[in-house]
């Protein structure tokens, strides 16, 4: 087994068909994509891929380590994550080519409208180890 990320994008990924932003959506159209998001997590929590899945919440603080124990916290001019990424999905399963079908079903989610959004959910494999280093 195999595991992957499976990213949802706010920006930066290729444009979405219905691509209205959630601000702007119904609280309906909320409704059916929180949802939709939900059977799609339990779906895979059936057939034993599920691993874990959050929405994100909008704001977010960049944070790095000063050296003296003490994190300072900076906020931009980066490009930022909380701007970025929406929520994430982790799944477990047999080969990278089964893992697209999840992430095709995330693109499915409805919107505005409650039409698809055809967002372009990014699928990203796990290291199945921490590199190391050989001497």
């Amino acid at each position: 087994m195999a595991k992957y990320l499976l990213l949802k994008h706010y920006r930066g990924a290729p444009a979405r068909s219905n691509c209205v932003p959630m601000e702007q959506w119904t609280p309906q159209e909320v409704s059916a994509h929180v949802q939709y998001m939900r059977n799609f997590a339990a779906r895979l929590q059936q057939s034993g891929e599920f691993i874990d899945g959050q929405a994100l919440a909008p704001k977010g603080t960049w944070v790095r380590y000063h050296g003296d124990g003490r994190p300072p916290v900076a906020d931009g001019p980066f490009a930022e994550t909380k701007d970025l990424i929406t929520g994430w999905t982790v799944i477990d399963v047999d080969s990278h080519e089964h893992a697209l079908e999840p992430a095709g079903q995330l693109s499915a989610a409805p919107g505005a409208g409650r039409e698809p959004i055809h967002e372009w959910p990014e699928l990203r494999p796990l290291l199945p180890e921490p590199p190391t280093l050989t001497q």
